[in-house]
């Protein structure tokens, strides 16, 4: 029974159904005017999710703003601020929802541009997928290659190129499969290997939903088809038990709960459980939700669990089971910078890691990754939208785990202690703690501020009040 039929004949079945089903979080990217807009508006038009007045609104914008004449311009029903009308560019990221009778999706549209890097990056963040577009009339391009790194770098490993535009290039196979080629070539240097690449033409539909009559060569699944059909989320469950806790739940004297969701794993009551930081254990006494209380509970459910244990537990410890991650003070971390303002080595900022927060400094930078070329760059300044290799040292311990296996407790944001602005994106690679000489976070900070005046003097020196810089 298709859903339509379902939904009219049976409400509830509809809706259980409609709950049960897996959920596909993608991005779209890729260099400028490759059509993303576009691609999304026809997934949502073909896959018949637009509301009718939907569709008006969008034929009626399109003779002010489009740019395909008479017809609706598609990528308007996700390109919505004037500015992004106006231009007929993406600038913020655009997040649209519809669902098949197979799956439900969340898309993000993300920027082109250079200078929108990142909210590129903000998009990928939670995406399992990317689909990365590029025009079959020019090939790989430099944002190509930008976007690439970023999705390399944030962990996302199922990667489509959607070839667009085949229908300017009159279908050609031969142009198809030698951008193919170009494109795996480069994924290689970033270690992408599960990559479909399909042609299409997002303008007319071709591939999108519904199979071209001009591709009679192309033997592969269309864009939807891929959607829907790929596997996503087994590493989630399948991962060590991790359980940022977020709220710790006591309406009363007779129950203490420890609130949160499930990052990664499965829990069983009964199982051994270790508290980080401080490595408290106990076990499982039992699992709580809103539905009643379960024997078993997965990423990425919403839980209390209670304890057989009174021990101290508050918001932004990790409650693990099995594998225990990693517990430091100084991390190697990949650094994407978010603001205006350059990263200012030696300066404390607030590093929020799940519901963790504490504070950190950052220093020295180890360098900066050119996301066109992939060379490592010497540099002691971090820009807006630059890619960095830093060293992190935080006033407490971070429990982690190296992002590329948990990127929920492997990732965290920097944000200024003064502005309380979101400044910057990281993600920890392994503990820093053999690397270098060892400063605290306040050693580093206070070093930087007396630097600024007197540029020969070492911390540690003046705390010591020894020799010249006796105070």
């Amino acid at each position: 029974m298709s859903t339509n039929s379902l939904l009219e004949k049976d409400i509830e079945a509809y809706l259980k159904e409609h709950e049960n089903k897996d959920l596909l979080r993608f991005i779209t990217c890729g260099s400028v005017d490759d059509g993303k807009s576009t691609l999304i508006g026809r997934l949502l038009h073909d896959s018949k999710t637009i509301f009718e007045d939907q569709l008006q609104a969008v034929a009626r914008d399109s003779l002010k703003s489009g740019t395909t004449g008479e017809a609706p311009d598609l990528a308007l029903l996700v390109d919505g601020l004037q500015s992004e009308r106006e231009q007929g560019i993406t600038i913020d990221v655009a997040y649209r929802y519809f669902t098949t009778d197979k799956r439900k999706f969340i898309i993000a549209d993300t920027p082109g541009h250079e200078q929108y890097t990142r909210n590129m990056a903000t998009g990928a963040s939670t995406a399992d997928l990317a689909i990365i577009l590029i025009d079959a009339r020019h090939g790989v391009q430099v944002q190509t290659r930008r976007h690439s790194f970023i999705v390399s770098l944030l962990g996302i490993r199922n990667v489509v190129v959607a070839i667009n535009k085949m229908d300017l290039v009159r279908f050609s196979r031969e142009r198809f499969e030698e951008i193919a080629a170009q494109y795996r070539e480069f994924a290689a240097q970033l270690k992408l290997e599960q990559i479909t690449c399909i042609p299409i033409s997002a303008l007319n539909g071709d591939n999108v939903v519904e199979k071209s009559c001009h591709t009679p060569w192309y033997s592969g699944k269309t864009l939807l088809q891929h959607l829907e059909e790929v596997e996503i989320g087994a590493t989630d469950t399948a991962a060590p038990f991790r359980l940022p806790v977020q709220y710790v739940n006591r309406p009363d004297s007779s129950f203490r709960g420890f609130a949160g969701t499930i990052a990664s794993g499965t829990i069983r009551v009964g199982d051994p459980i270790t508290v980080l930081p401080s490595r408290k254990t106990s076990t499982v006494a039992s699992i709580v939700t809103y539905d009643g209380q379960l024997e078993e509970a997965s990423a990425p459910m919403a839980v209390t669990i209670t304890l057989s244990d009174e021990i101290d537990i508050s918001r932004g410890n990790l409650i693990v089971s099995g594998e225990e991650p990693s517990v430091a003070d100084s991390l190697r971390v990949q650094l994407v910078w978010m603001h205006e303002s350059p990263l200012e080595t030696g300066r404390s900022y607030l590093i929020k890691r799940g519901t963790t927060v504490t504070s950190g400094v950052f220093g020295p930078l180890y360098f900066r990754q050119d996301v066109n070329t992939l060379d490592k760059v010497p540099t002691s300044q971090l820009e807006l939208n630059e890619i960095s290799q830093a060293r992190l040292t935080t006033a407490s311990p971070l429990a982690f785990d190296p992002y590329e296996r948990n990127r929920a407790t492997g990732s965290f944001i920097v944000i200024d202690r003064l502005s309380n602005n979101t400044v910057g994106a990281g993600m920890i690679m392994a503990s820093a703690e053999s690397e270098g000489p060892r400063y605290s976070a306040f050693e580093l900070e206070f070093n930087a501020l007396v630097r600024r005046y007197y540029p020969h003097w070492e911390a540690r020196d003046i705390l010591a009040g020894g020799g010249d810089y006796a105070i």
